[in-house]
């Protein structure tokens, strides 16, 4: 199914301004976060292992990275460096450039995604960021919101409010920066209707992008812990399903979807397993577009369709 007749996609919108395919390259600088070394807690949220993450930062530089996963696509000839791996704007503001810098060296690295925390964006990263743009790279922050509700931040040790995230897409906004919010559906405590209020919160505060994830239970993380205890339950395939679907319907057409679910493979993934096929949720969510309106519908105005290859 070609989510792009009913999905303003990120391939879609990358397509259009190159003219052809642009991938994102994940990459690992390196980086710590601060609800890990002690500045605001120690173990990471409840949901997160991190240790399946930046391994190899130790071992290759950007460069290196880069080089290799080029090799994985031959999709394409123009990229975007995605420093996904933890929190991708803690540390100086020197350290970022270098890190920034050999990333965009390459003449077909067109691009900047850089995910981290809205506490963690201090005005000298943003600058920086914004430096970028000025010269012409795409450049997107990622924003790990997860929810806009502060009593589910405080129970998944989130270590920050929604108020830490206005502040920082206002900041981001006024020096011309998109921002693409990060949300989980399903976690512990929340309903559609809670879901549906994080959505409407976000598009209110101003947002170029989303990402939207169903709760995983990953190896390593408190909330394994949880699940094995019977506290905590991921949603099953139908009701994510549904509950994306709808938030895409109730979302502005002109808004970017980035990703619409996420995957993990054995033995990391331990629920839901409808996880860890790539095309389980995307071919599910399709269908329920398909069948009651794409992007916008709920608001008037349904996404067109588009003979365009989707990317995630």
């Amino acid at each position: 199914m070609d989510l792009t007749r009913h999905l303003h996609t990120f391939g879609y919108y990358l397509k259009q301004r190159y003219g052809e395919p642009v991938h994102k390259l994940s990459l690992a600088g390196g980086f710590t976060c601060p609800n890990r070394d002690g500045t605001l807690g120690r173990g990471g949220c409840t949901f997160c292992n991190v240790r399946s993450f930046g391994r190899e930062a130790a071992e290759l530089s950007i460069s290196q990275q880069l080089a290799r996963e080029k090799r994985k696509t031959d999709r394409a000839r123009k990229y975007l460096a995605y420093f996904q791996a933890y929190t991708s704007t803690y540390a100086e503001v020197e350290t970022l450039r270098a890190l920034y810098d050999e990333a965009v060296a390459s003449a077909d690295v067109v691009g900047l995604c850089v995910g981290t925390r809205p506490d963690c964006v201090p005005d000298a990263a943003l600058d920086l960021l914004a430096s970028y743009q000025d010269k012409g790279s795409e450049v997107w922050l990622e924003l790990g919101l997860q929810t806009a509700h502060d009593r589910t931040q405080a129970l998944i040790r989130r270590g920050h409010t929604l108020a830490d995230y206005q502040d920082a897409v206002q900041r981001a906004h006024a020096r011309g920066l998109k921002v693409c919010a990060h949300l989980i559906a399903g976690l512990p405590g929340e309903n559609a209707g809670d879901a549906h209020a994080t959505l409407q919160t976000v598009l209110d505060i101003g947002v170029e992008g989303l990402k939207l994830h169903p709760l995983m239970i990953v190896r390593g993380s408190r909330m394994a812990a949880q699940y094995r205890r019977g506290e905590v339950m991921p949603m099953v395939l139908d009701d994510y399903a549904e509950l994306a679907a709808s938030l895409i319907r109730h979302t502005p057409r002109e808004v970017v979807y980035h990703r619409i679910s996420a995957t993990a493979q054995a033995p990391t993934l331990i629920a839901p397993e409808w996880c860890g096929p790539r095309w389980s949720a995307l071919q599910a969510i399709g269908e329920r577009l398909a069948r009651d309106g794409g992007q916008g519908a709920a608001l008037g105005g349904g996404w067109p369709a588009r003979d365009c290859v989707s990317e995630y």
